[in-house]
């Protein structure tokens, strides 16, 4: 388990574009973790882009989350 504090924000608080929220809202993906549970095929597979995961993942990197589950430092 994950002891980072954003895991149970809002992804709002990543600060991604509304495009790429309202895909996950859609999906039902409403918090941080879970988003970051997700992998890279899942998100292409619910319709966001290559550029737009990368988005995501320069977001989670950002709070010291990896989309590969590696603790960041």
């Amino acid at each position: 388990m994950n002891d980072n504090k954003y895991l149970e924000n809002s992804i709002s608080s990543l600060k991604l574009n509304k495009a790429i929220i309202d895909i996950l809202k859609e999906n039902q993906i409403l918090k941080v973790n879970d988003l970051w549970i997700k992998n890279r095929t899942y998100l292409k597979s619910i319709g966001l882009t290559d550029s737009q995961i990368k988005d995501i993942i320069i977001k989670l990197e950002l709070i010291g989350l990896d989309l590969n589950k590696r603790k960041n430092k």
